[in-house]
């Protein structure tokens, strides 16, 4: 056994695949509990927020303020709000509103506030803008104001007495807050989904969730497949038959079509990540009890089996002592390709709105789901589809890696 494990080890396709799947079911494992939060918790009343260090205005506001002179904050500032397309954009409305494209210079700054101020009307009807638009530019002006101001902002307080707004301090331009020093602060490494919740934390969970639906579906579907590929291959003549008519039966019918149609009939709110894992584990042993059968027809007339059979050994004995110790190689890399076609058959079934239910945990399938729902991917929110797409990819990846590593250790064919 140490032998044997030994060689697997030395294989670097077997070692790449397992540190990477190792790295991602730590990350699964270590995550919560450094961050505890419920990964279908609404923390953003918005949707699609992006990546960032998120800081609370008001207890920034209440934060002792710190002076950095920086040469380029002005710029910065100005580069935020009026970057190369705002720019653009306040030429288009210029010229729809009749202004000489001679008289507007996006590249000087003051020039193009200034004739934007005299001349934009949030209630001027252009001929052949959309209400969206044209509410675009409404925010964009909004965000201009005092772009170009050189004194700072007033904060006021009502009165309790007399209830007049009274000046009670002023931000300058130049004032910094330390961050570590604000007491409301999160990081949301890739920002939020549409419904307003932490991708990371959500991205975590649903990976550990989609990892234990392939172990479970890949451990059904493996075991029904040995269990049938042993009997029908071992024993052969009317339970061969029998075994291999439904093993065929089901070949004809695609599996993933039969995933589907189960799925569908059991209903939305029967439909737990379990449930789903056993559909997929009962619709998927077909290639394994074929490939098992393959297997055991070649070893069941060897020199040792016949030796076991005369010395009267019972059927199940030499099944288990005899045949399965010479296949479990092999049923080790059946079970990872199970594991790892569970994960996406999944991935298929939630994408198409057949996963499990959507109130109770989420899973990678899911996430794509409510990604390409809220068009994600046409509103340019990448960290919304991507980071699923990456995880799933490096989980299969992985497990394919590590399959193969295998193959070439112990398929004497493939074998350096």
């Amino acid at each position: 056994m140490m032998h044997t494990i030994r060689q697997v080890f030395r294989s670097g396709k077997f070692v790449t695949g397992f540190v990477i799947f190792v790295s991602l079911l730590l990350i699964v494992l270590i995550y919560p509990l450094l961050v505890p939060d419920d990964p279908l918790a609404i923390i953003g009343l918005g949707t699609f927020f992006p990546p960032g260090i998120y800081v609370n205005v008001y207890d920034s506001v209440n934060t002792a303020p710190y002076t950095l002179n920086l040469p380029e904050a002005a710029t910065n500032r100005i580069a935020n709000k009026l970057g190369a397309k705002e720019r653009q954009d306040m030429k288009e409305w210029l010229l729809a509103a009749g202004i000489p494209e001679e008289e507007i210079d996006i590249e000087d700054t003051a020039k193009l506030l200034d004739l934007w101020e005299k001349n934009y009307d949030p209630n001027k009807n252009i001929e052949g803008m959309t209400l969206a638009k044209m509410r675009y530019y409404q925010r964009l002006n909004n965000s201009l104001k005092g772009l170009l101001a050189t004194e700072g902002l007033i904060v006021a307080l009502p009165n309790a007495q007399t209830g007049t707004l009274e000046q009670v301090k002023v931000i300058e331009q130049s004032d910094y807050v330390n961050v570590r020093e604000v007491p409301n602060v999160r990081v949301l490494p890739l920002g939020t989904d549409n419904f307003g919740r932490d991708v990371l934390t959500e991205l975590v969970k649903a990976a550990g969730v989609s990892l234990q639906i392939g172990f479970v579906a890949g451990l059904i579907a493996t075991l029904i497949g040995l269990v049938l590929g042993l009997l029908a291959g071992y024993i052969g003549g009317t339970v061969d038959d029998i075994i291999m008519f439904f093993t065929n039966l089901l070949i004809v019918i695609p599996s993933f079509v039969l995933l589907i149609l189960i799925s569908f009939s059991i209903g939305q709110d029967k439909r737990g990540a379990i449930t789903i894992a056993t559909v997929i584990g009962f619709t998927s042993w077909v290639w394994t009890a074929r490939a098992v059968r393959a297997q055991v027809l070649s070893l069941r007339n060897r020199d040792h089996v016949n030796l076991s059979r005369l010395s009267g050994h019972s059927t199940v004995y030499i099944i288990l002592n005899d045949i399965l110790p010479y296949i479990m190689s092999y049923v080790v890399m059946a079970l990872i390709l199970q594991i790892s076609s569970g994960i996406l058959a999944e991935a298929g079934l939630s994408i198409l709105g057949l996963g499990p239910r959507t109130t109770e945990v989420p899973t990678l399938g899911l996430m794509m789901n409510w990604a390409m729902i809220y068009q994600a991917h046409v509103l340019g929110k990448w960290w919304a589809y991507l980071p699923v797409l990456v995880t799933l990819a490096l989980i299969t990846f992985s497990m394919n890696l590590m399959n193969t590593g295998l193959d070439q250790v112990f398929n004497p064919a493939l074998r350096e």
